[in-house]
């Protein structure tokens, strides 16, 4: 292989992941025009097709797909070659790249984002959030955060955070005009922010358990004006008197401790277990990786602590 077609292959792979240009461009530091003609000269040298492409979408072709399948895993052991020069300096360094939905990256990461960036200044970061469940390897990410029962069994997974609580709740301006439920099925005259999944689509039912029967979960399906993909959409569109707020209560605990929510149908709210951080392999975790989950630990048993 001729390496002056290293650069076009690395940009190729990274079109390939995002199903888009402007955001491998963004990704890469270059302009999505210049990708873009990275590309077709790269498919003028294959005299082949790679992408299939409209204004709305860019998607491999199928030759494109068996080219891809062919280069990852020499892309994959160049990017672990750069990993273990990285891994004989004297401190972790690289690119860590993670893959988590945003209530596990406002609750465990963002507290203490700055610090562990001032503490490890040679690890570039970079968070994806998504509520979906990530192909980490095909994908390219070190690991994946998730709610545990969410992680696969064949995965590498390790506690961050202890059990989870679900919260409902509303302002104090919600429930002027409207009574307080007492029990789920008094939902169905609320008006109820919803959640749709980014990956496949769906609204998320609402679950609760039994008082007494904390084992047993069942689900209500919900109405309301307002459905987002955005958790932090909807805490301000419940601070703002818009609806009703399903969540875990750690996301929303300064707003209940200062009155700008109040909690409704405590008895009904199930625990989950806690986030889990996993990843492929143990054996290969590089030191990067390791620094990161030590760190949100840590943080994790000081904050489980000072409660």
């Amino acid at each position: 292989m001729d390496p002056a077609h290293l650069p076009a292959l690395v940009a190729f792979a990274s079109v390939a992941r995002h199903e888009s240009f402007t955001r491998a461009a963004a990704e890469s530091g270059v302009s999505a025009s210049a990708l873009s003609q990275t590309i077709r000269g790269l498919e003028t040298r294959l005299h082949v097709r790679l992408f299939n492409r409209t204004t709305r979408r860019v998607a491999l072709t199928e030759a494109g797909a068996r080219f891809l399948d062919e280069i990852r895993p020499a892309l994959a052991q160049l990017e672990l070659a750069f990993d273990t020069l990285d891994e004989a300096r004297d401190e972790p360094a690289g690119t860590l790249r993670i893959n988590l939905p945003r209530p596990a990256c406002e609750l465990l990461v963002m507290p203490y984002l700055a610090e562990f960036t001032r503490t490890y200044p040679r690890i570039a970061l970079e968070l994806t959030l998504d509520d979906g469940l990530a192909d980490l390897v095909g994908d390219r990410f070190d690991a994946g955060i998730r709610i545990g029962e969410l992680v696969a069994r064949d995965m590498v997974a390790i506690p961050l955070s202890g059990a989870l609580r679900i919260a409902v709740a509303g302002s104090p301006a919600y429930f002027a005009r409207y009574p307080k439920p007492l029990v789920p099925d008094d939902l169905v005259r609320h008006d109820c922010l919803r959640y749709r999944f980014s990956t496949g689509g769906g609204i998320y039912r609402w679950e609760f358990s039994r008082p007494g029967e904390s084992g047993s979960v069942f689900d209500v399906e919900t109405r309301g004006t307002l459905v987002t993909n955005d958790l932090r959409t909807m805490v301000l569109a419940a601070e703002e008197g818009v609806g009703l707020l399903h969540a875990f209560e750690d996301n929303v605990r300064q707003q209940l401790a200062d009155g700008r929510l109040v909690r409704v149908l405590d008895d009904w709210c199930p625990m989950f277990e806690g986030f889990f951080l996993y990843t492929a392999s143990r054996k290969q975790m590089p030191p990067k990786l390791r620094v990161f989950i030590d760190f949100l630990r840590g943080k994790q048993e000081v904050s489980r602590g000072v409660r």
